[in-house]
């Protein structure tokens, strides 16, 4: 049994090309077309910020910032830092300070006190007043948990630091009396000065800590707080002029 010539089919392979690369970029655009989703449908509550929104009125507030311009950033902190002032100035029963501490505002009231406390005949050197400043905290702040602090590292370096502010205050005032012409008086002024910054960064730091310290062992823990400020008080009493 004999058997014809096999067909003769043409094959575009233009055509061809065509066709697959149509078919391929139809498959792309299905796969790709919608990237946005969740995992399991699941849509996590989100929280945009408004451009009227203030976090130190509500701290507990979530909001993204990944997209947010530098300078509202900074704008943002330095406003936590200007609240937090605030309430060393006037304490209260909130815990914000320990809540959402941070070491910004320590930082800058231990290089001003340095600032305001260095040179002078026989006055300490800046890094003298700055270790003595921070380091002094460390050392006030590993006491209280040696002897059974509840509250954490970072959290009591940042309170006895913010609460440095009324001894800040007061170097500065002893700046401005240092140009008096009467030594008596000038000396009666920065005492004076010195006494209120150093009673008010005790109150402020205990309404903050007083919570946190164990009832039994709260005299231990808060006569090197006492001493702490005192030795600083001491040193505006004495260089700040």
């Amino acid at each position: 049994m004999s058997s014809g010539p096999p067909p003769n089919v043409a094959i575009d392979l233009d055509l061809l090309e065509k066709e697959i690369e149509a078919n391929e970029q139809s498959r792309k655009q299905q796969t790709y077309t919608d990237l946005s989703g969740n995992i399991a449908g699941v849509t996590p509550p989100t929280r945009t910020r408004s451009q009227n929104f203030d976090p130190s009125a509500d701290p507990d507030a979530e909001f993204d910032t990944l997209d947010e311009p530098v300078w509202d950033t900074i704008r943002r902190d330095l406003r936590l830092v200007g609240a937090k002032f605030a309430r060393v100035l006037k304490p209260d029963q909130n815990k914000q300070l320990l809540r959402d501490w941070d070491l910004w505002g320590p930082l800058f009231i231990c290089v001003l006190l340095s600032l305001l406390l260095q040179g002078g005949v026989g006055g300490p050197h800046f890094t003298e007043v700055f270790s003595i400043t921070f380091f002094g905290s460390c050392i006030v702040t590993a006491n209280t948990k040696l002897l059974g602090g509840t509250i954490s590292i970072f959290q009591s370096i940042c309170v006895l630091g913010y609460c440095l502010l009324p001894l800040a205050v007061a170097a500065i005032g002893c700046k401005f009396v240092a140009f008096s012409s009467s030594p008596s008086i000038k000396l009666t002024i920065k005492l004076v000065i010195t006494a209120v910054g150093f009673g008010w960064a005790i109150f402020a730091s205990m309404g903050f800590l007083a919570g946190s310290q164990p009832e039994k062992r709260r005299l231990l823990i808060i006569y090197p707080v006492v001493l702490f400020y005192f030795v600083v008080s001491w040193l505006t009493l004495s260089y700040a002029s």
